[in-house]
């Protein structure tokens, strides 16, 4: 039985591979545990490495510092991955406003972070530890992690500590946040109306039915009156007087009292009604043809050839009488212009005769089987380009040492950019959901268990010397910001209080927030809120975290 005993207690690489897998398996069963239907989910993985390591299972420190900075690079570039191709177009028009609420709370919870490190003289290392658990940003823990080591040349232990003390009241201190905004405010939820202002546009698509009545674009070809509104638009179909329906091509005549079918932006209806006539009421009913052979069908692009390619270059209009008419990637619904690029694994609505959608599926693809081969080459890619960035030392005014991005940092990024850049270079970056979460999950798993069983032997008696008081350190990082930007954003664009739940659970990332907005509204706001921000909070809290730990210096 020796031999047990050596695989529990000798520094090996299956001692090692042992206790990260009991500290994933025992922390992936106590996140099951639920309190007021709030759970810290995976989190509970860091907690049962600190309890493994604090009871004398050792893992070698030279292992723990590889899986832990590969696990976090792992976990950062799948982010980084499905946040790419909408983290750009997240920024217009409503998304925009909700980003630089985003923008404020990340910059109050790093200024309150400063402030409590001033008054307290509380290192300041620790601090951001403490700021990385009450935002629950475990990406930014990482970063501080790192950005410490490389600029002292060791570890910072009460970093982690401050993130595992901190996290807890983390997750519900967004909520209690939530609740104070609306008794503050006195928000009754029943009274609530639905629709406020531009928080609710975020660059989504309208469709809408308009009957022809300016004579400037009467007797005028679909592709000049595009050409001449000069703005994202597609015509689908057209209703003729005589009740007829045929799909638009580009030189598809307008006529007096057609009524054209369109997709367009929502800030751009306005303008659009003004160069075309009037808004008609119509039902899915009155398009249907006589014979009903005109259907809308979802077609998914699964052949790599067409990453990249614009949809003007296919010319499905004109070669199949096939429309289409937006396209949903990542979770965003974008209007299918002539120079959109196509992706793998977008999904596109397409409009006409069903034989013809059956050429236009045959040419996309629409082959799932397609979608679940994995594309290696492009993950490893990047990881590669994100470590050479994250290496590069950038000089910021004002202060005397040079920051790196770090292998966090620069991995995010990298990521982010071949996520939305990547098939212009005919870089398939695409990953099934349930691929994309396997690869985010392991990493994540691999991270928060190194850091556990590295933080365990002195977690105790941290909290008993006084750390307990980081808990409330941690709590005001968490309350403040949220509170004066939830309130601010009420009181100023009188947004809806279902947005503006889901804006604080995105610039906090925090899901058991969203969650408890998502049960409260009777719409998906807090949800579009939430996606609307995450990209960008994510990526500025791994630089606040970076920024905090070389202000220590």
């Amino acid at each position: 039985m020796d031999w047990i005993i050596d695989l529990f207690t000798e520094f090996s690489i299956g001692h090692a591979i042992l206790l990260i897998a009991l500290t994933i398996t025992l922390g992936i069963l106590l996140g099951k545990i639920k309190i007021a239907n709030i759970s810290l989910g995976i989190t509970w993985i860091l907690f049962a490495g600190i309890g493994i390591s604090h009871f004398g299972l050792r893992v070698n420190p030279n292992i723990l510092s590889f899986t832990k900075e590969f696990g976090l690079i792992l976990f950062v570039y799948s982010i980084g991955l499905q946040v790419g191709p909408s983290f750009f177009s997240s920024l217009r028009k409503g998304g925009l406003r909700l980003n630089m609420l985003a923008l404020a709370v990340v910059f109050l919870g790093g200024l309150t972070t400063y402030i409590i490190h001033f008054i307290t003289k509380t290192d300041l290392a620790t601090m951001v530890g403490i700021f990385s658990g009450a935002v629950t940003s475990t990406p930014s823990l990482g970063a501080a992690q790192q950005t410490f080591k490389e600029t002292f040349g060791h570890e910072n232990s009460t970093i982690a500590l401050g993130y595992a003390v901190t996290y807890p009241l983390g997750v519900v201190g967004v909520i209690i946040s939530s609740i104070l905004i609306k008794s503050i405010l006195r928000i009754k939820l029943d009274k609530e109306k639905i629709v406020k202002n531009e928080d609710n546009l975020l660059g989504r698509d309208a469709r809408l039915s308009i009957i022809i009545k300016n004579q400037g674009v009467i007797g005028r070809r679909v592709e000049e009156v595009i050409s001449l509104f000069g703005k994202p638009v597609v015509f689908t179909r057209v209703m003729h007087r005589d009740k007829t329906v045929e799909v638009v091509t580009n030189n598809t005549i307008i006529q007096e009292d057609d009524t054209l079918r369109v997709v367009v932006e929502k800030t751009n209806i306005e303008a659009l009604l003004m160069l075309l006539g009037e808004r008609r009421q119509t039902s899915e009913e009155d398009w249907e043809t006589e014979n009903h052979d005109l259907i809308s069908k979802r077609i998914v692009v699964t052949k790599p050839e067409l990453n990249g390619q614009r949809i003007g270059n296919l010319r499905i209009r004109s070669l199949y009488e096939v429309n289409i008419t937006r396209i949903s990637r990542s979770g965003i619904e974008l209007i299918a212009t002539y120079d959109l690029q196509l992706q793998m694994g977008d999904r596109v609505t397409v409009v006409g005769k069903e034989e013809n959608i059956d050429k236009v599926a045959l040419l996309l693809g629409n082959s799932m089987k397609r979608l679940n081969q994995p594309n290696l080459m492009p993950i490893f890619l990047g990881i590669f380009i994100g470590i050479i960035v994250g290496s590069i030392p950038l000089a910021i005014p004002g202060l005397n040492q040079t920051i790196k991005l770090g292998l966090a940092g620069g991995t995010l990024i990298v990521a982010i950019l071949m996520g939305r850049y990547g098939p212009y270079y005919k870089l398939v970056t695409f990953a099934t959901t349930s691929a994309n979460m396997m690869i985010r999950e392991i990493g994540i798993s691999l991270f928060l268990a190194s850091v556990g069983l590295a933080s365990g032997e002195t977690f105790i008696n941290t909290i008993v010397g006084g750390g307990y008081i980081w808990i409330f350190y941690g709590f005001i990082i968490t309350l403040l910001p949220t509170l004066i930007v939830g309130i601010f954003a009420r009181l100023r664009y009188n947004m809806s209080i279902f947005s503006i739940w889901g804006l604080l659970a995105g610039s906090s990332t925090n899901a058991s927030a969203l969650a408890f907005a998502s049960n409260l509204s009777p719409d998906d706001s807090p949800n579009v809120s939430y996606a609307t921000v995450y990209p960008l909070t994510m990526f500025l809290r791994v630089i606040a975290a970076q920024i905090l730990i070389i202000m220590s210096i």
